[in-house]
């Protein structure tokens, strides 16, 4: 069937009127309501009053306007059942053939924060909702369209025939209940009272993410795979940044330039750390970022090769020249100066992220991970207070292996279960991630380690179960240790450690990473 009506009104008028203007060059009558009809007369489109269907004026501050059988009734109507059609020619109803209608910005004033609950509710769209359901309820008749994205190929296929294929109607009545849906729980959220404890988890969990854009692949090239970003500021994070140069970040990339942005804005100076599979194979500290990546890289050339880099500071030209002395993935950076640009624009394929602003204090909302038939829902992992920190030995940490431990428990938090990390006060010496024995991770750690252990700090992301996570430590070298404390043979491990002299430290918190 041909469309010969549309019903128009929207919020947003941006592309409303060369989009109308299609619409009546391509001979369908436009019926509007409110400022969408008057801008649409401003410009030279002939537009036919909702009233003059409805019988009623707009009332109620607009409250009411399409709210009316002649309105509901021409868009629900089955043009293949012949008591619809005989129900419409009853009560004097003309079918509309198409429905142009996008929502109050309800999420965005509420974001607002000094807008009243009066603003607030007089941004719930009543009208708005209830056309877009009723369209794409009846989708086999009639064409639904709520964003603006749609306009030009929606446009492009009338003016073919006349018609929008069964495909597109079902495409855009998808659309629409994926707006109302996401309109629905945004409101939802706001006028849900506090919960009891606002530090539990919600007994519901309402989504709202949208796609920005298809992946080549996933973590394999056989995954079809795309990138999400969540409603609200993106300022300080990743799923924000900018690609200054390269090609599109790739799923993998995106994750480990996640873990590196969130390692290093874990320090106030100068800090670079260099991520392969999710874990580091390097972080330090330096006076400038030049000195902070050459520390970093050092912990692990080998594994540094192929990585995704991070610094919490501007990369300027020399620190340029000093990533581009081995291959890297992609750089991320609050920015870049001219020099650094141009000395990266000679590797093209090197990706360049620019993240404008600090990361926030602590992630918004929930840490969330699928499971198959479920989602896992815990708080972010945050460090604690060094006022709950307790020395176990009978040897007190010296001021200098305090601050190392300091390090090396930021780090440690970072790296993937089973997780040893040894360390000196700036920077990485040997990384043990992901071994299911801790000892073992003791000695992958040991092994990987391209400089001498001899008095360096180790932190432990867990309990040492056993004594023998201890003795490693002292055969490597170190002279204190950090770990959460909580086994069963607490008391073995100190003593292990009193044995060997080495000072102690039980944070009481355990920082697992899976």
């Amino acid at each position: 069937m041909k469309i010969r009506r549309a019903l128009v009104s929207v919020y947003d008028k941006r592309g409303i009127v060369e989009f109308c203007r299609r619409l009546r060059g391509a001979g369908i009558e436009i019926v509007s309501t409110g400022g969408t009809a008057r801008l649409l007369e401003l410009s030279g489109i002939e537009v036919v009053p909702v009233e003059r269907l409805t019988g009623f004026p707009e009332m109620m501050d607009g409250r009411v306007k399409t709210l009316h059988p002649r309105i509901h009734g021409g868009i629900l109507a089955r043009r293949d059942h012949p008591g619809h059609l005989a129900d419409m020619e009853r009560h004097e109803i003309s079918p509309i053939d198409l429905v142009v209608v996008d929502l109050y910005p309800f999420a965005e004033v509420a974001a607002r924060p000094d807008a009243s609950r009066e603003e607030k509710i007089e941004m719930i769209d009543i009208g708005g909702p209830s056309l877009l359901r009723s369209a794409a309820k009846n989708h086999a008749h009639v064409g639904v369209v709520c964003r603006g994205d749609d306009y030009d190929p929606v446009a492009t296929e009338i003016e073919r025939d006349g018609t929008l294929s069964e495909p597109t109607r079902q495409r855009l009545a998808a659309a629409a209940f994926e707006s109302t849906s996401a309109y629905d729980a945004a409101i939802a959220r706001t006028l849900r009272p506090p919960a009891p404890d606002p530090g539990q988890p919600p007994s519901r969990f309402h989504l709202e993410i949208d796609r920005a854009y298809p992946l080549r692949y996933g973590e394999n090239p056989h995954q079809v795979a795309a990138f999400y970003r969540e409603a609200g500021s993106l300022a300080g994070t990743v799923a924000g940044a900018e690609v200054l140069q390269g090609k599109q970040l790739s799923y993998n990339n995106l994750l480990d330039l996640d873990a590196a942005w969130a390692l290093v804005a874990e320090f106030s100076g100068p800090a670079a750390a260099l991520i392969k599979h999710h874990n580091p194979c390097g972080c330090a500290l330096g006076p400038d970022p030049t000195t902070a990546f050459d520390r970093a890289r050092a912990t692990d050339p080998v594994s540094a090769f192929g990585c995704v880099a991070a610094l919490n500071v501007t990369v300027d030209g020399e620190a340029a020249e000093r990533i581009l002395s081995g291959f890297v993935e992609a750089v991320a950076a609050p920015e870049f100066t001219p020099e650094a640009r141009e000395r990266f624009a000679a590797k093209p394929n090197v990706r360049l992220a620019r993240i404008a602003g600090r990361p926030p204090a602590a992630p918004s909302g929930w840490d969330l991970r699928r499971i198959r038939g479920g989602l896992l829902v815990q708080s972010w992992d945050q460090g604690e207070a060094q006022t709950h920190w307790k020395v176990v030995t009978q040897r007190s940490p010296s001021p200098e292996e305090r601050a190392a431990l300091g390090f090396a428990w930021t780090v440690v938090r970072h790296v993937t279960s089973n997780a040893i990390v040894f360390t000196t006060g700036e920077r990485t010496l040997g990384v043990g991630a992901g071994q299911m024995s801790r000892v073992d991770s003791v000695h992958l750690a040991r092994t990987k380690a391209q400089s001498s252990l001899a008095g360096s700090v180790v932190a432990s992301d867990a309990f040492f179960p056993f004594r023998d996570g201890l003795d490693a430590v002292h055969e490597a070298g170190a002279t204190a240790v950090i770990q959460p404390g909580g086994s069963r043979r607490d008391a073995e491990v100190i003593a292990a450690a009193d044995a060997h002299q080495i000072a102690m430290i039980f944070t009481g918190r355990r920082h697992f990473r899976h």
